[in-house]
């Protein structure tokens, strides 16, 4: 090597040019592919705290489905109505999808003396007696008597839980940039104990729907900083598998839900709702010791380039993984040494505007994610029987889609590992469409054309594909959602990756949203709602050929490996060069241009000139850094 340079020296190029020696490549910005290597790679220490990420999984998945208890609709029976007539009885009304309230039956054995419609009938009641018929003995809805008139409350105190969420996802990812994933963890678990145990003590819904948003907003950074984390410690090969461990552990949240609402049933004390918000809230406490025992994401910190806070994370995880990092042969930690002078620089995610690539990538991602979860609650409202009993219907419905969600986390680790996180999303996208096109077009042609005489076979017929379709409509839109929210945390920047992951979290609420909105419009405009959302899965189908493939690839960390980050092109690397070696053929004769142009642009030609004629020996034994220099020569 030594012979070559001098060799280099003692005989020049022709054209006067001296090669340059390539820089040597940086170890720090190369975390997945250097320092994490040196480190002991995916060692006992970042085993350990992710398994710390994964024991709040199970808590989050109590409070994201403590609605369906909470505020559950009661059996009611009026007790003294203001007409003549005898009692009438509200039959419970079936359960539906997250935030649901639909309108109550009348069930009597009168006309209502004129009163109007049948919620008019069943509102003309001085007294109710309300009852739960599954989970608590008594929730919000019955303490505060929030039927009729005062349904409406209902709906405010649904959505305050997801609109928390979502201005919680949004601040909190670019507070978890700016200052940390670690300061975001613990003042969300410190924040969520005190609104989540305030929720309990409300004196009135309004208070009630008060604080929820903000448990609501604390629980948003709790989810997101810890997803933030877990992926931040892994390597490229663990990513998702510790990922979908999680979210399996949410889902058992899901199924635990209804057992911790019967064990908080007729307690003494205590109405039985505020027994079960304590409940669910108080294992959060467990996260407190996390202000110590849990460090700030190391590749946050070099992204960031918190050197002097990275030498220290550097050492103690080499002391907990057994590594000295004296004798290890990469030299990262003699580079971080010659880089401790620089200064911590901090991005926000309004700097994405400014990319190319990355906006588009993000993008695409909302819309898949609000698509996802928007249309799951049409699936889910097909599926329900509106003529089963009401408590088989309540625990046949929540335990259905609890199965679904198990058997989607159980699908998606194959899928995703033979055809990758582009190829998996993009075949649950299309099931998903699939499913939706056939529930809302071929079954009523199928009806309205095979069988026009027997209408009870056409309505047996109809009501049983439906509900075929939309069992594989929920399960495929929940494994969308799950992939574009993993999707969005692989390919965005470490330096924004708290702000990119909130906007794909944010339009999943806001895909949520739709349900409790449906609801309180006692679902008019159902349809057209389903078939905006079956628009949207076609659009997504074409947006997602755009995405690149980040299975086995490294974590960008900088705005810049965000914006190159792209998909692979379709031709071969062979084939390209083929086609650039036919089109250098085309240019042979700009060798011919003399050097001595008097044109205004003649200096910039004559440079052009020179270039050309290096040798292309010459040029690929420099890396191609010599044509740089003679540009700026030439005054280019």
């Amino acid at each position: 090597m030594a012979a070559g340079r001098l060799e280099a020296q003692d005989h020049p190029p022709e054209n006067g040019f001296t090669p340059l020696e390539h820089p040597v490549p940086r170890l720090l910005p190369h975390i997945d592919g250097s320092v994490l290597p040196s480190l002991g790679g995916f060692g006992k220490h970042q085993k350990q705290l992710v398994v710390l990420t994964w024991i709040p999984a199970l808590f989050i998945g109590f409070s994201q489905f403590s609605d369906y208890f909470l505020l559950a609709q009661p059996h009611g029976t009026c007790l003294q109505p203001l007409t003549n007539e005898t009692n009438w009885t509200a039959g419970p009304p079936p359960v539906t999808v997250p935030g649901g309230a639909p309108a109550w039956q009348l069930k009597g054995n009168g006309t209502g003396g004129g009163l109007g419609d049948s919620n008019g009938m069943l509102c003309a009641c001085k007294e109710w007696r309300l009852e739960l018929q599954t989970g608590l003995s008594q929730n919000v809805v019955t303490k505060w008597n929030l039927v009729c008139d005062s349904a409406w409350k209902v709906h405010i105190a649904k959505f305050s839980l997801l609109v928390g969420s979502i201005f919680g996802y949004l601040v909190m990812g670019v507070m978890a940039d700016w200052f940390g994933r670690h300061p975001v963890l613990i003042i969300s678990v410190l924040f969520m104990l005190g609104f989540g145990v305030s929720v309990a003590f409300s004196v009135n819904v309004t208070m009630f729907s008060t604080l929820r948003f903000f448990e609501g907003f604390c629980l948003a950074g709790l989810a997101l900083s810890l997803y933030v984390l877990r992926i931040e410690l892994c390597l490229p090969a663990w990513r998702f598998s510790m990922t979908m461990v999680a979210s399996f552990l949410m889902v058992a949240g899901q199924l635990l839900m209804p057992g911790v609402a019967a064990l908080c049933r007729n307690w003494p004390d205590r109405d039985d709702w505020q027994v079960l918000q304590i409940v669910i809230i108080s294992p959060f406490v467990l996260m407190l010791p996390y202000v110590w025992i849990f460090p700030e994401s190391l590749r946050w910190l070099l992204a960031t380039q918190h050197y002097k806070r990275s030498k220290v994370m550097m050492l103690r995880i080499a002391r907990k993984n057994e590594v000295n990092l004296t004798t290890e042969p990469s030299g990262v930690l003699t580079e971080l040494e010659q880089e401790l002078h620089k200064k911590p620089q901090k991005t926000c995610i309004v700097k994405m505007m400014s990319t190319r690539n990355l906006w588009k990538n993000i993008v695409v991602l909302c819309v898949n994610s609000l698509t996802g979860y928007g249309i799951h609650h049409c699936f889910a409202r097909s599926m329900m029987d509106p003529e089963a009993q009401p408590i088989a219907l309540c625990h046949a419905d929540y335990y259905t889609m609890a199965g679904i969600a198990v058997a989607t986390c159980l699908a998606v680790c194959p899928a995703v590992g033979l055809m990758g996180r582009r190829g998996g999303l993009l075949t649950f996208m299309i099931i998903t469409a699939l499913a939706s096109l056939l529930q809302l077009g071929l079954l009523n042609l199928f009806g309205k054309y095979g069988l026009r005489h027997d209408t009870v076979l056409r309505d047996t017929l109809n009501r049983k594909f439906s509900v075929a379709f939309s069992i594989i409509g929920m399960f495929s839109s929940h494994a969308v959602s799950t992939l574009s929210i993993f999707f969005c945390a692989e390919i965005t920047p470490t330096v924004i990756r708290g702000g990119g992951l909130g906007l794909v979290l944010a339009s999943a609420g806001f895909g949520m949203l739709t349900a409790p909105i449906m609801e309180l419009h006692n679902q008019k405009g159902y349809f057209l709602h389903h078939v905006i959302f079956a628009c949207c899965t076609l659009l997504c189908i074409i947006c997602l050929l755009l995405l690149p493939e980040p299975r086995g690839q490294p974590l960008p960390e900088s705005m810049a490996d965000g914006e190159t980050f792209t998909r692979q092109t379709l031709l071969h690397p062979g084939e390209q060069h083929l086609l650039l070696a036919k089109t250098d053929g085309d240019y042979s004769r700009v060798h011919d241009t003399p050097l001595h142009l008097t044109t205004t642009g003649g200096a910039t030609v004559a440079a052009a000139t020179a270039l050309a004629a290096v040798p292309a020996s010459y040029a690929l034994a420099t890396g191609g850094e010599v044509i740089g220099n003679h540009a700026i020569a030439n005054g280019v």
